[in-house]
């Protein structure tokens, strides 16, 4: 979605978060096996991926190896930086994303003439970016995860 007003346009991005290889999402149902109307979790699970290291070679599983026989591996390091328990936590999903921004922001050339300013929110990530002209432009990421065919949306209301 996107807008214009006097002198700022602002975009909403859906963006969808994908589970790191050897991981899957799952929506925690409530106990008559539905989704609950609002409030619910993402389950981060770990999942067997024997048959692609027998296959690919390069990818090692985390369900049947012990985490100390395990290189440093990065996909460990970003589900211990977004979960809480076993859980995807959209806070710390949003708190990473925002420093991988400005990170970013700093070597692109356009951060010459831009100021990048990240806005307050704890459910999604929102940038201001301001110009010479002062015209500013306003993005908000809103994360979500697809369970089959159904989308939802991160949310910890």
């Amino acid at each position: 979605a996107w807008g214009v007003h006097e002198n700022s346009i602002t975009y909403c991005l859906l963006v969808f978060v994908q589970p790191p290889p050897g991981h899957s999402f799952s929506l925690e149902l409530d106990t008559t096996g539905q989704l609950p109307p609002r409030h619910f979790s993402i389950h981060v699970a770990l999942d067997c991926m024997c048959s692609s290291q027998q296959l690919l070679g390069d990818s090692l599983c985390f369900l049947h190896h012990p985490d100390d026989n395990l290189p440093r591996d990065q996909s460990s390091y970003l589900l211990r930086t977004l979960c809480t328990s076993s859980c995807l936590d959209v806070e710390k999903l949003a708190c990473w994303v925002q420093e991988l921004v400005k990170t970013a922001w700093l070597v692109l050339p356009q951060s010459d003439h831009c100021q990048l300013t990240v806005l307050p929110s704890s459910q999604s990530c929102r940038f201001k970016l301001t110009g010479i002209s002062h015209m500013s432009i306003c993005t908000e990421m809103v994360f979500a995860v697809q369970q089959g065919r159904d989308i939802a949306y991160l949310s910890l209301e």
